[in-house]
């Protein structure tokens, strides 16, 4: 039963451990793209991030494949998340289908199939491979560690946020939680990447709060990849009654429960899917683990009897964090609307792309609160619209473009909710970026940034 009685906080001081140019909040995809943006644009930066390693759900939520970055054959996400996919792909810890494979051709589906680098939105089949990335969770980490690293980030992890301090509207930074106890990071500018709104919503930023599945994504062990690829395209009715099955033990995935790493006999499992938890609470979080714990564990012994290429499946890790898709969401200067991404539409103030639609600046700004910025998934749009807009890549690209807006905000000394868009975007292309200034011949018509 839980309890509603309040106590009584006492009030004390807080010491500061650091102060920066920029703070970001969250080191997941999209808080290192903005630290490291920053950084590079000449600011000092502090990234707090509360778990002990970075990257985020692309590491700890251990989300293994890296797509909507292409629209068609044009590659739309660049920037430090190409650079990221390099640093992996020399550690040997990231795979990337080459250029001549992204074509819609049997041979080469079957190929890259089970690495998920394909179009999940082609209407053909066979579905057309395209440019998306398959690497390893630890491979994340590491390179994650060296780009922070060389671009001088000051980096802090085991910090837990706690709250946004605010005087008279405008941000100043934030309090932590740590094993040190208390402490305070102040900045000119703050981006929010925590990915469930945490800093803006402590600073009263308007938002919604909503729910979509949750996922405890998992890796198995001792699987015989070539085998169960066999069994998959040479028996297909009889694949189709034992995939079904799996799917119904573990109680809903995507249209392919599991995919390959770049480590052999090592496959990674984006599933089971459950429906009905909120993301900010923690009786929520602590069911949906238990219960995704026990769908693996009842998947696991039927694959090990029934699938071939399973016979030797072992349990390698669960994810150590919980696969939250949606939770609080930025109600900012512009919604973003499943209309708006369904269509392509363009914006003239666009900073970032997806698969086939456009960012503008204004969903990274919260209404009512100055020197904020919000990246990631918990981007001012609509739950609808976010659905489909909200994954790794283009998160990255909207950290990358809002730690370049902090940096050409404090350079024009204005505040960022004035900073000239155009320089942003220029600069992001100066960098190798694609802000989405010049729309695609598949883009609908601009709406003009207000």
């Amino acid at each position: 039963m839980t309890s509603h009685s309040m106590i009584d906080e006492a009030a004390g001081k807080v010491p500061v451990v650091a102060e920066a140019d920029l703070v970001v909040v969250g080191g997941g995809p999209a808080g290192i793209a903005a630290a490291v943006s920053g950084a590079r644009n000449g600011l000092s930066v502090t990234l707090l991030e509360r778990y002990p390693y970075l990257g985020g759900l692309a590491s700890g939520g251990m989300v293994l494949v890296l797509d909507d970055m292409c629209n068609g054959n044009e590659v739309t996400v660049r920037g430090l998340c190409s650079e990221l996919i390099e640093r992996m792909t020399g550690m040997g810890l990231c795979v990337t289908p080459p250029e001549e494979d992204w074509i819609a051709d049997e041979a080469k589906f079957r190929k890259w199939a089970r690495w998920g680098t394909y179009n999940f939105y082609g209407h053909t089949k066979p579905q057309p491979v395209c440019y998306a990335s398959a690497f390893d969770p630890d491979g994340f980490k590491r390179a994650s560690n060296d780009i922070v690293a060389d671009a001088g980030v000051n980096l802090r992890l085991h910090s837990w946020f706690s709250r946004t301090i605010v005087e008279d509207g405008v941000v100043k930074g934030v309090i932590c939680e740590s094993k040190a106890g208390r402490q305070a990071v102040l900045g000119k500018v703050v981006i929010d990447a925590t990915g469930d709104l945490d800093v803006a919503a402590s600073a009263g930023a308007p938002h919604s709060h909503g729910s979509f599945i949750v996922t405890t994504v998992f890796r198995l062990g001792g699987i015989d990849a070539a085998e169960a690829e066999r069994f998959e395209f040479e028996e297909p009715e009889a694949f189709a009654k034992l995939d079904r099955e799996a799917k119904r033990i573990i109680g809903g995935s995507w249209e392919r429960w599991w995919l390959k790493t770049p480590l052999p006999g090592i496959i990674w499992c984006n599933c089971p899917h459950m429906a009905g938890f909120d993301g900010t609470s923690v009786e929520d979080l602590t069911r949906a683990d238990a219960r995704g714990r026990e769908r693996i564990a009842a998947l696991v012994e039927f694959a090990r009897a029934k699938i071939p290429g399973f016979a030797n499946a072992f349990v390698v890790d669960v994810a150590p964090q919980l696969g939250v898709r949606t939770s609080r969401l930025l109600e900012g200067e512009y919604v973003m609307t499943k209309e708006d991404v369904a269509s392509r539409r363009h914006f003239a103030d666009s900073v970032a792309r997806g698969r086939d639609y456009y960012y503008p600046y204004r969903t990274l700004l919260p209404k009512g609160v100055k020197q904020l910025l919000v990246a990631g998934r918990h981007y001012s749009s609509t739950a609808a619209a976010q659905r489909t807009s909200r994954e790794i890549p283009p998160c990255m690209a909207m950290g990358e473009a809002a730690g370049v807006a902090a940096a050409v905000a404090l350079e024009q000394g204005v505040g960022v909710d004035k900073v000239d868009v155009a320089t942003v975007q220029r600069r992001l292309r100066a960098q190798g970026a694609d802000p989405g200034d010049q729309p695609a011949s598949n883009a609908t018509f601009t709406i003009a940034a207000e």
